[in-house]
């Protein structure tokens, strides 16, 4: 069943943690609520799974209401299972008893099963700290998805986990999750993440939703710089349309490098972000251009921080010899250049 949110908003005393939050996370996908700490996306599972209460719009699951400001059952009353950061397994429990916990007596019989589905299969009698953080992550990913909610909500659940094994815990748990069937939102802060797991990513930046999409939607067209900046790791560089050239503090670009129309706020001018990869821009010799703040090899390629006009940095990645003692203009390979209005 699909899980939609209509206009949610929601406040802690003055300061707004969410406003007018409405998207529909596909029945049977997994959903990523992507952003920094702060910008609301806990608060908004934590009113999925009834850990808060609605102040203002509704929460709707397979076309009923789940919850809103009259409506607010308590978690044990909702098809929802939800998987924290640390797990939160019982640690005076087996493995078997967490997964086992809160299903009836007739289907004890399934938690072997369950634990064998997540890679901990002759594990059950062994307590959580006689494992691994990922093994324990397993089994609250078992436990929360043995009772078989409708929904089942992740809160930075691999945050805790070492990087190697962080990469191959979500790829295993998105097969998992894929098989089962099961509606999925998870909260994350990591880009990365969330290109590996996730079906749909809603990006959220102080409480709002900026943009709501595909993986291939917000890498291959972002509809702002920022959101560009954190699928692309390009860089974001302020400039303004004068005529056929683009100002920047590192030297003019021409139009012809931007990869569609450039936004302005008159018929030949504009203030704009420039949205544009390291490794787009070429250097050119210039003793008018900007100076290397640093040089550092990366394999095949050299890194070169230039700082520009009032000091703002730029990187380029160039295979070329790069002379610390000179100066640089930049020169962005045809169509490189990504271009939004500014806000």
């Amino acid at each position: 069943m699909s899980l939609e949110f209509r206009h949610i908003a929601h406040a802690y005393g003055q300061v707004r943690a969410l406003e007018d939050i409405s998207f529909s996370a596909p029945t049977g996908e997994i959903t990523c609520l992507l952003g920094a700490s702060g910008c609301g996306k806990s608060t908004l599972l934590g009113l999925t799974a009834g850990l808060l209460t609605v102040q203002q719009g509704s929460i709707m699951l397979g076309g009923n209401v789940l919850a809103d400001a009259q409506h607010s059952p308590p978690p044990e009353a909702r098809p929802v299972g939800l998987v924290f950061q640390d797990g939160a397994l019982f640690p005076h429990m087996t493995i078997a008893a967490n997964v086992g916990f809160g299903l009836p007596r007739a289907r004890r019989t399934e938690v072997e099963g369950w634990l064998a589905s997540v890679g901990l299969a002759g594990m059950g009698a062994r307590y959580p700290h006689e494992l691994s953080g990922g093994q324990q992550q397993r089994a609250a990913l078992a436990r929360a998805m043995a009772p078989r909610p409708r929904v089942l909500l992740m809160d930075e659940p691999f945050a805790s986990v070492d990087i190697v094994l962080r990469r191959k815990l979500r790829r295993d748990c998105r097969i998992l999750l894929r098989e089962a069937g099961a509606t999925v939102v998870l909260v994350t802060h990591d880009p990365a993440e969330a290109l590996d797991i996730a079906d749909h990513i809603a990006v959220m930046e102080a409480g709002r939703i900026v943009q709501f999409g595909t993986p291939r939607d917000l890498h291959h067209a972002p509809q702002t710089a920022a959101v560009g900046a954190i699928f692309s790791g390009a860089q974001v560089i302020a400039g303004e349309r004068h005529g056929d050239s683009l100002i920047t503090a590192f030297g003019p670009w021409p139009l012809e490098c931007v990869l569609g129309a450039v936004p302005d706020a008159g018929p030949d001018s504009g203030a704009v972000d420039l949205l544009v990869q390291a490794d787009r821009l070429d250097l050119v010799a210039d003793s008018a251009g900007c100076s290397v703040r640093d040089v550092h090899l990366l394999g095949p390629v050299t890194r070169v921080l230039l700082s520009g006009a009032g000091g703002a940095p730029i990187t380029v990645e160039t295979t070329a010899p790069v002379n610390p003692g000179e100066a640089y203009r930049t020169v962005p390979q045809p169509e490189s250049v990504r271009a939004f209005a500014q806000n």
